[in-house]
């Protein structure tokens, strides 16, 4: 697609979401469903009348990648609040990596069992699927929680889960993608376990370096305008460092985000110069979730629901029974470890609706390679689950924080 084309057909889908968000927010529709629907919906209509737009899925496989992603993770990691991330930081991770990786195995067997055809859908697949459906993403429920008075506590919990499981579910992706794509290689268990560490934890460093590096230039630069495009550069400097390095870019921007939030908005007393930062990332955050939803809806197909619509009742079966044993589970047991506050089972209920699947599920959905024989497959569950929570799970917490009886 030549670079022209690209540009209108992003400007159209910006458009298009700047019209929508009124009649969103008018009728209390979820806003990215609404995207998804309207991509489809237009898509479907512009082939029936015979117009190819051009748009395949894997014509943006790097804007999604290199482009949208650090955008993403940037702005949840800036905007957290990193007194109580610090604070429940114990419960948070947790969650985050031994739960998360749990449920994804959990719902790898389900799949895969589920599905019963070993040849076109082998394990590395359902494993694939797994940790792409591992990701958490609850703001769409995290601002009702706030408006509804929900305890601080279990806001970061969602949040901060959210946060690093997002990167512990893209690394996961990431080697078993690499396994999938290297089939005749030998890799053990451990061998995939120390590669996890090592681009885990070394792109923790590598945000660490350059969140301090970029700290040093944000306390030269005292215009908040200069301090907001510090922060931008930097978002996409420790991903595209981390990358090149062959270890976690997502981990690397999540560092650095966290890095550079807290010390900016400590910096920054005066309100207006904090809200122009936040708002900037808020703005970059809208633009780029807009369009993936947009592109979700326009890649999707009627064959994905009239071929594939039982594999994706079983990976939303899979992604619930997944959820519901890491959280019922997981919960009672890190409760059991001295100086950790007890997990209400109110807090269970809300933390198993509210674990959404959204923007990170997408991106990893989008990003599969053609060359695997599955890959529409496991990008139909994708989609499929990424449905289900917008317009079935989503709304059920609503009603669900109004019958709980929250004590801080």
């Amino acid at each position: 697609m030549a670079i022209s084309t690209g540009l209108m057909l992003l400007a159209l889908m910006l458009l298009l979401a700047l019209l929508l968000k009124p009649i969103a927010e008018k009728y209390n529709i979820p806003f990215a469903g609404l995207l998804v629907v309207t991509g489809f919906v237009g898509s479907e209509i512009l082939v029936y009348f015979g117009v190819d737009t051009g748009v395949r899925y894997d014509s943006f496989h790097d804007l999604i990648l290199f482009v949208f992603l650090p955008l993403l993770i940037f702005e949840a990691a800036f905007k957290i609040d990193a007194g109580q991330l610090l604070k429940h930081l114990i419960v948070i991770l947790f969650f985050a990596i031994p739960v998360m990786l749990l449920s994804t195995f959990v719902a790898a067997t389900m799949i895969y069992y589920g599905i019963g055809h070993p040849t076109g859908f082998p394990w590395i697949a359902a494993l694939l699927t797994g940790a792409m459906l591992a990701a958490t993403d609850p703001v769409a429920v995290l601002e009702i929680m706030r408006k509804a008075g929900v305890p601080k506590r279990l806001c970061i919990l969602l949040d901060g889960e959210a946060l690093f499981n997002d990167a512990t579910a893209i690394v996961t992706f990431s080697i078993f993608l690499y396994i999938a794509q290297h089939p005749m290689e030998d890799i053990s268990i451990l061998d995939a376990s120390i590669r996890f560490m090592v681009v885990f934890f070394g792109g923790a460093i590598i945000g660490l370096f350059i969140g301090f590096t970029f700290l040093f230039l944000s306390r030269i630069l005292h215009d908040y305008i200069q301090q907001a495009i510090v922060t931008l550069i930097a978002a996409y400097i420790s991903y595209l460092v981390a990358d090149s390095l062959n270890v976690s870019g997502v981990m690397s921007v999540l560092v650095a985000g966290m890095v550079l939030g807290r010390v900016i908005h400590h910096d920054f007393q005066d309100h207006e110069k904090r809200s122009f930062v936040d708002d900037f990332w808020s703005f970059n955050v809208y633009v780029a979730e807009a369009i993936m939803f947009l592109l979700m809806g326009v890649t999707i197909t009627v064959g994905m629901f009239t071929d594939n619509w039982l594999a994706m009742l079983i990976g939303i079966a899979a992604v619930l029974i997944a959820r519901g044993v890491g959280v019922f589970g997981g919960a009672p047991l890190i409760s059991l470890l001295p100086g950790v506050e007890r997990i209400p089972f109110g807090y269970q209920q809300i933390m198993f609706v509210g674990g959404l699947r959204g923007a990170v599920t997408l991106a990893l959905a989008l990003s599969l390679p053609l060359e695997l024989d599955y890959w529409w497959t496991v990008q139909s569950i994708a989609f499929g689950v990424v449905l289900f929570t917008l317009f079935v799970q989503a709304p059920t917490v609503s009603p669900l924080i109004k019958r709980q009886k929250f004590d801080d």
